[in-house]
Formats: structure tokens, sequence, C-alpha cells
């Protein structure tokens, strides 16, 4: 079964992921999330399988969260995952899925569950 890793190679945390990854005889499909964002549906995806909603994905601190007002409890589930496929570098990472799970590397080890 594929392990994929959405994955941010500046970010220490994702590397750490991978290395991990690496070091348990994991090869995954490695998809650079700011080059290649997720479509809505397999952000959805993703979302459900990690048991999360779309804000508890989001890295609040960047910029785009602020400027496009993503704090407003008003904003719909899919107008969220819209926001974040136009603004990848808003989605939390780094993401590991292997068939029906998925984990946030946050820390890193959290990702061998699934494994």
């Amino acid at each position: 079964m594929t392990v994929t890793l959405y994955h941010n190679p500046r970010c220490s945390k994702s590397r750490q992921t991978l290395a991990l990854l690496q070091e348990h005889g994991v090869e995954p499909r490695i998809v650079e999330y700011l080059k290649t964002p997720p479509d809505a549906g397999t952000l959805d995806a993703i979302l459900k399988q990690l048991e999360m909603e779309p804000r508890d994905l989001m890295r609040r601190k960047e910029a785009p969260y602020k400027e496009l007002n993503l704090q407003d409890e008003g904003l719909s589930r899919s107008a969220l995952i819209a926001a974040m496929v136009e603004h990848p570098i808003l989605i939390e990472r780094p993401i590991v899925t292997k068939g029906s799970k998925a984990a946030l590397g946050r820390p890193p080890e959290s990702v061998l569950e699934i494994l």
C-alpha cells in the first residue's frame, strides 16, 4: 500500500518525518504540496482521515489566514478548504497517508501509528 507524504522540504518537521519513514524502510510518494496542492476533494478526504476540521489543520499565523479573515466562524467547511487549496501555505505539515489512514507528523513519530 502506498504511503504518501505531503511534504515541505524547507520544514524541519517534514524533513524529520521523511527521514523517520525511510529509517523504517518506507519510501513514500512525496507530494510537495506548496508546488502541487491537493484539490478540494483530496483535502476533504485527508481531513476526514485525520478526524479534523479545516481550521484544525490550518497554520493560523500565516498571512493569508488573517488577510482572508479565515477566523470568521461563519465560513463554511467548503470555503475553508477552498482557501487551503488556493493558499497551500495554510496547510499544516507534514501529513502522511496510507490507505484509509492519515497522520500529522507533529511530532514526527506520530506517523508511525499508521504504518
